[in-house]
């Protein structure tokens, strides 16, 4: 069981344009909340720091913390490997602070499957249609179409995870999907009562899926 002072994992995964990164970058502003800065062998994208978004590392040292057994999860997403190390992530649970982990379904699964001693929350992030989601793909730092459309594909693939996390929020305006986490989070860290409807949640993948 989970010390009462530790920290609660909360895990946030989406498909690729979703806003996963954005809506954890607004969590971690709130007080005792802290992202896990993942590795990465990807090079970084404009306006991205090392250390501060990942620590950008080449294929050889991240092969060596695989070696070593330092990851906690990692997984191939688009040609490029990412993970996230163990031992920071233990620090701050054990100093009571809430970790907030912005990866995909796999190492969304890892981290479940190893059942640590601490309260997870996951949530999956959904866009309103896969005509916003083209157009959020199409005016990122995409402008080549194949990248895009390898993009929409992976969408599809992604979208059959929904069900193995515990909330899946449709990002349909940022603000108010923030908030929808932000609540969730609180009322299962309280034990309070949770305003989340799974019906129209089932619809609405439904939709996605045709």
């Amino acid at each position: 069981m989970p010390i009462v002072n530790d920290g609660t994992m909360i895990i946030l995964s989406s498909p690729s344009g979703a806003g996963k990164t954005t809506l954890v970058r607004l969590l971690s502003k709130l007080d005792n909340f802290e992202i896990s800065i993942s590795h990465t062998t990807r090079q970084p994208r404009q306006g991205e720091k090392s250390e501060k978004d990942y620590y950008f590392v080449n294929e050889t040292e991240f092969k060596r913390l695989i070696k070593n057994q330092e990851f906690l999860e990692y997984a191939k997403v688009f040609n490029n490997l990412y993970g996230t190390t163990r031992t920071p992530v233990i620090d701050k649970l054990n100093k009571g602070k809430n970790v907030l982990f912005d990866i995909d379904w796999q190492g969304a699964d890892q981290i479940r499957n190893k059942k640590l001693d601490y309260k997870l929350i996951t949530f999956f992030i959904l866009p309103p249609s896969k005509e916003v989601l083209f157009q959020r793909l199409s005016n990122r730092d995409m402008k080549d179409k194949l990248i895009v459309r390898e993009r929409m594909k992976q969408f599809s693939r992604d979208l059959l995870h929904w069900i193995n996390y515990d909330y899946v929020i449709i990002n349909d305006n940022l603000n108010s999907c923030y908030s929808k986490i932000h609540k969730l989070i609180n009322a299962e860290i309280n034990n309070d009562s949770k305003d989340y409807d799974p019906e129209y949640i089932r619809a609405h993948v439904e939709k996605l899926t045709y």
